[in-house]
């Protein structure tokens, strides 16, 4: 027993005889207790515990272990990731009370349930409150298996699970573990402390001050400006084989540069949102892990611009624009229940004893206008092929807020979107159609690395459509000719087998994806585009933006405006980390080899001999299409038989057309073997349709495999 000594006398009592019950004064035999040693013997008869000291105790330590196990590694990655809060737009009230929640329910849960376990009596009590020990010790032990151990899955469980018995028959036999024990339990206030006043999200829950000092003018003529940055999007995406803006595929990205001055030696600063935005509207490159708050970067493009511009600003995972600045946004809140559920199933895997195949970023996912309760749609295009018949359905709020706000005013307006496109998760068809995915699709490996830039490419084309309705609503407005307009994009990403993604590997292999971006200036009154080769780095953006403005920045800056001479050296920088710059070498990216599409793709084809099954999923959304909800079943996956040897073609039919051929991998952790991107919705027929699977042979034609 760890509990501490006893004092006084033993009662001879049914409900605490042999159980060493400190009471007090004794009590006569036969008597009933009276008074307040009377009603302590009566809660114990009741209750069957050791005495509230001992389980004040108990609590100490189930305080001490659930913050380790729960509250320490939340909080540390809620700490490290305000942009988390940032795009779920939580105020202060909403991240407080997170935080409470993560610090108090799971320790008052598991506390309560020991508590109730007295109702069965003292024994089952005590070994309740061991069973409760050895299981948290368990799932600390999973978490630093996780990180110190190559074990995964059922053999770390296994081993966890024996660190926890012995720790429970440890802290059965050493009191001294039980001190430490409680003394431990200084933790959760101490995690609470470090995550409101020393990690980077601090800021965001307690901000001081309210922004920086504003900009001069240095002219009398403001235009207004239109500031679109995109997210993810590597310049290599848009070019055609000749090295110019793919008309046929993105045609209004060719109608933007034919009217612009397109930067093609355009790089971000940072693979890193967090990082790179801050560094484009401050003109200054990244120097510390900062949350992308108005409290850590005061001086930057909004509060410039505040002292002589109205900003109507629509930030996704920054909030640079203080309070004083910037209207309210018009999306709604998105609540206290996206941020429980959010970080329920941040927990999971936390404490799961496999790591996770769910890349945290891709949960920033804008809703559409219908999601977000937006009824002010902008009307239907005449182009055909673009679904807005469902506007509200596939439209971004973010981007419905901002077309709304395209209107001429007395005053100089800023007008700015951040809009997370064409960002992972990937979940549009170039027509403005949403799909369904599993969010936990490997990005890496044969097949996979070819479906995910397959992914990319779709959702870049229903990006150009919001880029052609931008530039639409801005010629209906009048202000496209008055305008200065921008449209860029933070960063690019790889999709080089074996560095794909933004990390360091990525930027040193695949610099060109990486790094260099797509960047179009439209100066007022510009009639014509022009082609720019400078060397361009995104701290140029404020600069040259502030000078089109006519505003003085009234802060030093690291960029260079398009209005000065050139950089004459050709070197340029990245940051994977604050304060570490990587140099990068290149220009602009080579055009991209020619894309071939699979010689089967949309031809007819018929049933076929047999040769074996598949089991698919998302096969349900396939027997009650309605093309005009905007969605459709833009994608499957599944596996087929062992037989199948890694590499074999499959050929994937809608209503009797080949829509895409994708190989046969070898099983993802998930198990599947293939998936496909069925990206042309024309395919699809309102009500049920038919899809169907073939093995492609050399030469030996196709075999059709049964569906499951």
């Amino acid at each position: 027993m760890t509990d501490g000594p006893t004092t006084g006398a033993e009662v001879s009592d049914p409900g605490a005889a042999g159980t060493g019950i400190a009471t007090g004064d004794p009590v006569p035999q036969g008597s009933a207790p009276t008074g307040t040693t009377g009603q302590r013997v009566g809660l114990r008869r009741w209750w069957g515990g050791d005495g509230w000291r001992a389980e004040g105790h108990r609590l100490l330590e189930i305080t001490a272990l659930v913050g380790l196990v729960i509250t320490q590694p939340l909080l540390d990655i809620l700490g490290r990731s305000p942009d988390f809060f940032l795009f779920h737009r939580a105020d202060r009230g909403e991240i407080l009370l997170l935080v409470a929640l993560v610090a108090v329910v799971p320790t008052v849960a598991v506390g309560l349930l020991g508590l109730l376990s007295g109702l069965a009596g003292t024994a089952t009590r005590r070994l309740i409150h061991s069973l409760l020990l050895g299981l948290l010790v368990a799932a600390l032990a999973v978490q630093v298996g996780r990180h110190t151990t190559p074990l995964r899955g059922v053999p770390l469980l296994l081993v966890a699970l024996a660190v926890g018995a012995a720790g429970a028959v440890a802290h059965r036999r050493w009191t001294a573990l039980a001190r430490v024990l409680r003394l431990a339990a200084v933790g959760p206030p101490l995690f609470v402390g470090l995550f409101l006043f020393a990690s980077p999200t601090g800021p965001v829950v307690l901000p001081v001050g309210d922004g920086g000092a504003a900009g001069t003018a240095t002219g009398n003529r403001h235009p207004p400006v239109v500031m679109l940055i995109l997210d993810e999007l590597p310049l290599v995406s848009l070019l055609d084989t000749d090295g110019g803006v793919d008309a046929n595929r993105f045609p209004h990205f060719a109608e933007l540069a034919a009217a612009s001055t397109w930067y093609r030696n355009a790089t971000g600063v940072s693979g890193w949102t967090p990082y790179a935005l801050p560094a484009m509207l401050t003109g200054r490159y990244p120097t510390e892990p900062s949350a992308p708050h108005y409290s850590h970067y005061p001086d930057n493009l909004f509060t410039a611009f505040g002292g002589l511009y109205d900003i109507r600003a629509e930030e996704s995972i920054t909030r640079l624009c203080p309070p004083s600045r910037c209207e309210q946004p018009v999306t709604p809140e998105q609540g206290i229940g996206v941020l429980v559920r959010e970080t329920g199933g941040l927990l999971r895997q936390v404490t799961a004893p496999y790591d996770s195949r769910i890349d945290p970023e891709d949960s920033y996912r804008e809703r559409t206008a219908e999601e977000a309760g937006i009824d002010a749609a902008e009307p239907v295009p005449t182009d055909p092929k673009f679904r807005w018949d469902s506007l509200n359905v596939n439209q971004p709020a973010r981007f419905t807020s901002f077309l709304n706000g395209l209107t001429p005013s007395s005053r100089p307006t800023l007008h700015f979107l951040h809009l997370l496109m064409p960002h992972s998760p990937w979940a549009f068809l170039p027509s403005g159609a949403r799909y369904e995915a599993p969010e936990d699709f490997p990005n890496e490996g044969d097949g996979w690395v070819d479906l995910a830039r397959a992914r990319h490419l779709a959702q870049l084309g229903y990006t150009d459509r919001l880029i052609g309705e931008t530039m639409r609503t801005l010629r209906a407005s009048g202000l496209w000719d008055e305008a200065l307009v921008v449209v860029t994009a933070d960063h690019g990403v790889s999709f080089t087998k074996g560095v794909q993604g933004r990390g360091e590997d990525a930027i040193r292999a695949a610099a060109d994806e990486v790094a260099w971006v797509p960047l179009f200036v439209k100066t007022p009154g510009q009639r014509s585009g022009q082609v720019d080769d400078r060397n361009w780095e995104h701290v140029d953006l404020l600069p040259t933006v502030a000078d089109e403005a006519a505003i003085r920045l009234p802060w030093r800056v690291d960029g260079r405006s398009a209005r000065q001479a050139p950089r004459t050296d050709a070197g340029k920088v990245f940051y994977d980390r604050p304060s570490q710059p990587m140099p990068i070498s290149g220009g602009v990216p080579a055009a991209p080899a020619p894309a071939v599409p699979h010689r089967l793709v949309g031809t007819a084809v018929g049933p076929a001999p047999t040769a074996g099954s598949a089991r698919v999923g998302g096969l349900d959304a396939f027997r009650a299409v309605d093309p005009d909800a905007g969605v459709l079943p833009g994608m499957i996956w599944g596996t087929v038989d062992d037989d199948v040897a890694d590499g074999t073609e499959l050929a994937v039919a809608v209503n009797g057309t080949v829509a895409a051929v994708v190989p046969v991998v070898a099983p993802d952790p998930g198990g599947r073997r293939f998936a496909a991107l069925l990206a042309d919705d024309r395919l699809f027929q309102a009500g049920a349709n038919r899809l169907d699977l073939y093995l492609v042979g050399d030469g030996s034609g196709l075999r059709q495999l049964s569906i499951s």
